[in-house]
């Protein structure tokens, strides 16, 4: 592949902001110095905007009117080139609960089709479900829950790298000790759950080490029943939000943010209707309607986002006291080392998933692997 390389940029680099710097790519980052190469063929400009590693959603349903549960190419296809535009480089295909076929089929087509998207690259498979708390269910059709059970994921280990799932559930333990134990890169995390403080500090024991969309479809934080959020905030196991300020009131993303720092990541779990306009749209095979930025079913429940990657930075910039390299740690370099990739991060030898965005995460243009993808 051609040497290329991004010049006037404010380089996010570690903990730092670095101008006056070349950044030097093919596939791989390759090396960040002063000096202009004569022989390089590509130049990117950034026009003195932030230059970072591209974001990373570990939790996605769909955007551009496709779900990872269409189980087709065509709705993975349309999900990557939709969100390449919002600064996302890669995710993880999450699924929900719905019968055990459709899982299967959705698990099957990634599996099949994972190396063939053309816009933001997937990293494999986020099951959501279908082993969660028929109490917290949410927006997922709790009929089809069920005990952990690994035959219906047997055959998709390769793929399958984030579980969210309810510890106090029967079968939970052995099957989170099993699954941490035999395989290890598999994020396994509490959501969808009615855990209490003592069985939710018990799980991180077995190897539970991430909570999904803190809050939202969990007991509340209570001053003396301090439930799932209570443990998450008095350990060191990472968690992830939806800043959209839905789910989540702005108060709320300062106070953990202050409490997790860097252990704190940000997604979107959008639905189908991201990057759509309003409108009635299929979740799971349920009825939900989208309007001024909130997806709701017919009950009033919410139903995951029609949040956008870059919505979320700025919303985390506008309303907590983070700053520009902590925010974006939080889309990068965090999920990055919590999946164990060589992304993330502007580093020689890692992955060239390069973002270029504004004061306001503006996406100016995307690369995935060294690939130009998007251009404003």
């Amino acid at each position: 592949m051609t040497m290329k390389c991004i010049i006037n940029a404010k380089l996010i680099v570690g903990d730092e902001i670095i101008e006056g710097k070349i950044l030097y790519f093919d596939n791989k980052i390759v090396k960040i110095n002063d000096r202009l190469d004569e022989n390089i063929l590509e130049v990117i400009d950034a026009k003195n905007n932030y230059v970072s590693a591209g974001f990373i959603d570990i939790h996605i349903h769909g955007s551009g009117g496709a779900d990872v549960m269409d189980a087709s190419f065509e709705a993975l296809e349309t999900l990557s080139t939709a969100i390449i535009k919002t600064g996302t480089t890669s995710f993880l295909a999450t699924t929900m609960t719905m019968s055990p076929k459709e899982i299967d089929n959705a698990l099957h087509c990634v599996q099949k089709f994972h190396t063939s998207v053309t816009g933001a690259s997937i990293l494999g498979v986020h099951l959501e479900g279908p082993f969660i708390n028929s109490d917290k269910h949410g927006a997922q059709d709790k009929t089809h829950i069920q005990s952990p059970n690994f035959t219906l994921i047997e055959n998709y280990m390769d793929i399958v790298k984030m579980i969210t799932l309810a510890p106090e559930v029967e079968n939970s333990k052995d099957f989170i000790k099993f699954i941490t134990k035999k395989y290890p890169h598999v994020l396994m995390s509490i959501g969808h759950s009615d855990a209490t403080y003592k069985e939710s500090k018990e799980s991180f024991t077995w190897g539970v080490s991430h909570a999904t969309h803190l809050f939202n479809a969990m007991n509340p934080y209570h001053h003396r029943k301090p439930g799932i959020v209570g443990a998450v905030f008095d350990s060191d196991v990472t968690c992830d939000i939806i800043a959209d300020l839905v789910h989540t009131h702005s108060s709320v993303l300062e106070l953990v943010q202050k409490n997790k720092k860097d252990k704190l990541i940000l997604i979107t779990d959008a639905m189908r209707a991201g990057c759509m306009k309003c409108g009635s749209y299929d979740l799971g095979g349920r009825n939900v309607e989208v309007s001024e930025g909130k997806a709701v079913l017919e009950d009033g429940t919410l139903a995951g986002s029609v949040l956008q990657m870059n919505e979320a930075l700025n919303n985390m910039k506008k309303h907590t006291s983070m700053n520009i390299v902590e925010i974006v740690k939080a889309v990068t370099s965090t999920p990055a080392q919590k999946l164990g990739i060589k992304k993330g991060v502007l580093k020689e030898g890692y992955d060239a998933d390069i973002v270029i965005f504004d004061e306001s995460f503006s996406i100016m243009t995307s690369i995935v692997n060294g690939i130009e993808k998007y251009k404003r």
